[in-house]
């Protein structure tokens, strides 16, 4: 089997999330003076936030994202404007990030604001891997220093000097996100689980005091990332809808919260992170002595952004079963994710008890 086998791939666009291609044709032959058409339209199926397609006009292609149907409905995120000026800045200081090309404000195009980037071909680690890609042991732990380094490399961006420093405020960063999240919680909140409630107010009670401020992914996982066709480096960083300016030990904690390893009990195992799964991956504690040898950072009170960081994707979530409790998608993936809600909740509430991040079995 041939490495372009392997590469992600777009398919049929779900049911429930097209949009009208004339017009999108119509507005890139006005955008781009090297649109020919006609205008071939796929959609990626992975992900659950943002809705992401492939463009294809004969022999170039690009990646088009837009926010998900009844994403106005909860309070922030989505904001299609600024991930692509913050990917517009980036791409000045850290090469491994798609170039943005059209931002579109206008709703009218396709019904909510958009924008268009370069398509970067590669390999993405998601819940499967591509079918006929072999990952021994050894290769899934260089896979998973790989991304340990590339975070840090991310990390060590001089934010000052790249203009970058003004995407987010610091200061009061972690308190902000705690209280962000819990309101999103409770914005967004169909069922009562208890372990939600306590986990929210450890969280307050146990703020840490915050690190030398960096550029912060906020969603930085396996399936964020693109791998070149050989495995040997990592190519390209995906999904800023969430950075900002921050303590980046949050970014190395969101990691962590969807690090399932296979001496988890079974049923966390059910949890949609499977990548981390196989065999030959650093454990969450070798991925925090990694982050730590790497960075030079202090990772003392790695608990609580690991707790911090099972609150957040529990929330998250929660936000897209409401969007589907609502009618506002088809999407039958999201019919379950409550369980997961209970589950992260309840994956937090052990590592407390615990008083660490593993072994929690």
């Amino acid at each position: 089997m041939t490495q372009d086998a392997w590469l992600d791939k777009a398919k049929e666009i779900r049911e429930g999330e097209e949009f009208d291609i004339v017009k999108l044709e119509q507005y890139l032959k006005d955008q781009l003076s090297d649109f020919q058409g006609p205008l071939v339209v796929e959609q990626f199926p992975s992900g659950y936030s943002n809705l992401t397609y492939l463009l294809r006009d004969n022999d170039k292609q690009w990646v088009l994202r837009r926010p998900p149907r009844g994403a106005k409905k909860i309070k922030k995120g989505h904001d299609m404007g600024r991930e692509y000026r913050i990917l517009s800045r980036l791409k000045d200081v850290y090469p491994k990030v798609p170039t943005p090309i059209i931002y579109c404000e206008d709703e009218d195009v396709l019904g909510a604001e958009f924008y268009i980037m370069e398509r970067v071909e590669g390999i993405i680690l998601r819940h499967k891997a591509p079918k006929g890609l072999a990952l021994p042991p050894e290769r899934m732990r260089s896979l998973s220093e790989l991304l340990v380094d590339t975070m840090v490399d991310l990390h060590g961006i001089d934010i000052h000097a790249s203009g970058l420093d003004d995407i987010g405020k610091p200061e009061g960063y972690i308190e902000r996100q705690v209280k962000g999240w819990t309101e999103r919680y409770k914005a967004s909140q169909t069922d009562e689980i208890p372990e939600m409630e306590r986990v929210a107010k450890w969280l307050a009670e146990n703020m840490p005091e915050e690190q030398a401020p960096s550029i912060i992914h906020n969603d930085y996982k396996f399936d964020n990332i693109v791998f070149d066709p050989s495995l040997e480096r990592s190519i390209a960083v995906l999904d800023w809808e969430m950075a900002t300016i921050g303590d980046p030990l949050m970014d190395l904690g969101t990691t962590l919260g969807y690090w399932v390893t296979n001496n988890d009990p079974d049923e966390w195992k059910m949890l949609p992170f499977g990548a981390s799964l196989l065999p030959g991956n650093l454990s969450r504690n070798e991925l925090v002595a990694r982050y730590a040898e790497k960075s030079g950072r202090d990772v003392s009170n790695i608990l609580f952004y690991y707790a911090n960081a099972l609150f957040k994707i529990a929330v998250v979530l929660q936000q897209i079963y409401f969007r589907y409790k609502q009618g506002d998608t088809k999407d039958e993936r999201f019919a379950n994710f409550v369980m997961g809600v209970y589950m992260l909740s309840q994956i937090a509430s052990t590592a407390i008890d615990k008083d660490r991040i593993e072994p929690l079995a």
